[in-house]
C-alpha cells in the first residue's frame, strides 16, 4: 500500500516516538535510518525540540546529545549527511504571546479559553507564547508535521488521552486527513505497540 505520508514524515514518525519513549538503541537506528533516506539534521534536531513541550527537557536533551553522537560518529565514517536549515539566529519575531494566541487559534479554530485558564492564567500564556509562538514560529517543521511529531509522542504516553484527542482535533485544522491519521495509528501497532494504537484509533473515532 502506497504510503500517504511523504518520506520525511515517514522518517519523522520513529524518531519522535523513540524520543518520546526514552529509548536510545530504538532512536539511533530511527536516526540512522532517516539520514540514509536524506532526512536533513535540521528536521531531526527540531523535531526533538519540538517535543520538548511535551516530553521534558531531559528526554528532549537526550534525543539531542544522541543524535549528536550519531551524526559525528557518521562524519568520522566519510558519511555527508543533509544539513538542511541554518538555525535561526534571533527569534523570528519577540512578540509570542501575539503571534502564539493566533496560531492557537488558527490551529483550533476558534479561541482557546476554559475555567482551567481562568484558574491559571499563567499555563495559559505559556501555551499560547512558548509552545504556539516560539515554537510554532520557526521554520524548520511545518505546523502538519509538528501534530504528526506530536501525536506519535502522545499515543506513546500514558495518562494524556484528552490532549491526544484535542491534538487529533488540531492535525486536522493543521493539513493532515483522516486516512493519514489512520495510517499513523497503524503504524504505531506495527513498529511500537497494539495497545497504543487501540487506544488512539478509540480517541480518533471520538471525534470523527
Amino acid at each position: 500500500m502506497t504510503s500517504l505520508f511523504n518520506p520525511l514524515q515517514r522518517a519523522i514518525i520513529p524518531i519522535a516516538i523513540s524520543t518520546a519513549l526514552g529509548d536510545m538503541a530504538q532512536l539511533v537506528l530511527a536516526i540512522e535510518q532517516g539520514l540514509d533516506q536524506q532526512l536533513p539534521i535540521s528536521t531531526a534536531k527540531e523535531v526533538m525540540l519540538h517535543l520538548h513541550a511535551y516530553v521534558g527537557f531531559p528526554r528532549s536533551l537526550n534525543a539531542l546529545n544522541t543524535l549528536l553522537t550519531v551524526v559525528k560518529g557518521r562524519r568520522d565514517q566519510g558519511i555527508q549527511d543533509c544539513e538542511g536549515d541554518s538555525e535561526p539566529t534571533e527569534t523570528i519575531n519577540p512578540d509570542s504571546l501575539r503571534i502564539g494566541t493566533a496560531n492557537q487559534t488558527a490551529l483550533v479554530g476558534q479561541p482557546v479559553t476554559g475555567e482551567l485558564f481562568e484558574f491559571c492564567p499563567a499555563i495559559d500564556q505559556c501555551l499560547k507564547a512558548h509552545l504556539f509562538g516560539d515554537l510554532f514560529q520557526r521554520p524548520q517543521l511545518s505546523w502538519p508535521d509538528r501534530e504528526l511529531s506530536t501525536l506519535c509522542a502522545l499515543a506513546v504516553m500514558s495518562g494524556v488521552s484528552s490532549q491526544l484527542k484535542s491534538h487529533f482535533q488540531i492535525s486536522l485544522h493543521s493539513g493532515l486527513t483522516v486516512p493519514q491519521l489512520q495510517e499513523f495509528i497503524a503504524t504505531i501497532a506495527k513498529i511500537h505497540d497494539r495497545s497504543c494504537a487501540e487506544s488512539a484509533e478509540k480517541i480518533l473515532q471520538e471525534i470523527l
